[in-house]
């Protein structure tokens, strides 16, 4: 399974006038973490645009364990499910960076679609089929 780490230290604009961060920037995290997991791994955004292909999000979820303030900072691990069927699957864990405490679990679903029509793609694209095989994950 191939999975990334990234730092993220909460911004001024992610916290409320109590310093601490609103819910949906967990999800903003998760979008960090996945695009630095393609950047590693040579999966970006990019690379499925020019190939003519998007990756929308379909579905996100989230549990919060503990909140997080204006400062601190967050590491998010993300972690690729492999799947057989035509689709990008996430799971995430959030930890705080100094205490190493759990602060969310979550997971994410996108699908393919052709970047101009967004037709939906019900097989997986070739190159993704070779991004898979070249990280063994067949």
């Amino acid at each position: 399974m191939l999975s990334d780490k990234t730092e993220v230290t909460v911004r001024f604009n992610e916290a409320d006038p109590l310093g601490i961060v609103w819910h949906g920037h967990y999800v903003r995290y998760f979008e960090d973490g996945r695009e630095a997991f393609g950047k590693r791994f040579g999966i970006s955004y990019l690379d499925f645009y020019h190939q003519g292909i998007a990756v929308p999000v379909v579905s996100v979820q989230c549990d919060y364990k503990k909140p997080l303030r204006y400062g601190d900072s967050v590491i998010v691990e993300t972690k690729f499910i492999n799947s057989a069927a035509a689709k990008l699957k996430f799971e995430y864990r959030m930890f705080e960076s100094e205490s190493k405490a759990l602060v969310a679990t979550g997971s994410s679903l996108q699908v393919f679609v052709d970047a101009k029509t967004f037709e939906l793609q019900l097989t997986m694209p070739s190159f993704f089929e070779a991004w898979k095989k070249k990280w063994d994950l067949r």
